[in-house]
């Protein structure tokens, strides 16, 4: 008897991988939004702001080759207090920078495997990036765009 091992295409691993890492950020008490701008022109997966007011980014990797030609990641550091990585169980961790949060996820749930480094915002950022965080949320909620301007 053979043993079937599922194959997941790229998009379907990303999905199950955003979700997983939601589902964690949630169950920490953390509210994430997918797909958020930020002011440098780049777009985070997963932005968190946490009961604390700390923002946290998620980067999900689908894999390898996703890692190796997206390597924009090293730009989000303005704009959060911690940066993780979020991959599936089987993504070769050891090529992963060191210096970042690790979260293993899968379509039903996640692990922080590495908490990352805090790099606290500064007053004056943190305020304007929670005002736009929150607007766009809001907007978001009603099915409505906006642009994350802070």
């Amino acid at each position: 008897m053979s043993s079937l091992v599922p194959i997941f295409s790229r998009p379907e691993t990303t999905e199950a991988v955003t979700r997983g890492a939601i589902r964690l950020l949630a169950a920490l008490g953390w509210a994430p939004v997918v797909e958020t701008p930020l002011p440098n022109g780049r777009r985070a997966d997963l932005m968190a702001l946490s009961p604390k007011g700390e923002f946290a980014i998620v980067e999900v990797k689908s894999s390898l080759e996703d890692f190796r030609c997206d390597l924009k990641w090293d730009q989000y550091g303005p704009y959060c207090d911690l940066f993780y990585f979020a991959v599936a169980p089987e993504f070769p961790r050891e090529v992963l920078p060191e210096g970042c949060g690790l979260i293993v996820a899968d379509g039903f749930g996640g692990a922080v495997v590495n908490e990352s480094p805090r790099s606290p915002l500064a007053p004056a950022r943190r305020k304007a990036l929670t005002l736009a965080f929150g607007r766009l949320a809001a907007m978001r909620s009603v099915g409505l765009s906006v642009p994350f301007s802070p």
